[in-house]
């Protein structure tokens, strides 16, 4: 398969109706949802729903996605939800920081 570089990597994280997360990249988060939801993919998650889609986020290059979904997979459960809170409120800062007026006045 061919990853152009002009798409982008998204991973994605849900969890089942138990609480269990899991972790998969794409580079359409919707229409890997609707597959997920439709019993087709993973395994691992068939019979498992209702699944929620707790997080996502763009990554860049099918590599990077590669390697951060790795990394995550690699995570104990606690570790998962600490990680998932950290990005969490990493993008709340984020959020707030670019809602903020500048702090320049025009004289």
């Amino acid at each position: 398969m061919n990853h152009s570089a002009s798409v982008t990597w998204y991973l994605y994280l849900l969890e089942t109706r138990r609480g269990m997360l899991y972790t998969g990249i794409t580079t359409d988060v919707a229409r890997r949802l609707a597959q997920h939801e439709a019993g087709q993919g993973a395994k691992a998650l068939r019979g498992r729903g209702p699944l929620t889609l707790v997080h996502h986020e763009p990554v860049g290059s099918h590599g990077e996605a590669l390697r951060l979904e790795a990394e995550v997979k690699r995570l104990s459960a606690a570790r998962k939800r600490a990680w998932l809170q950290s990005r969490r409120e990493r993008a709340q800062e984020h959020k707030e920081t670019a809602c903020t007026p500048s702090s320049t006045t025009s004289a």
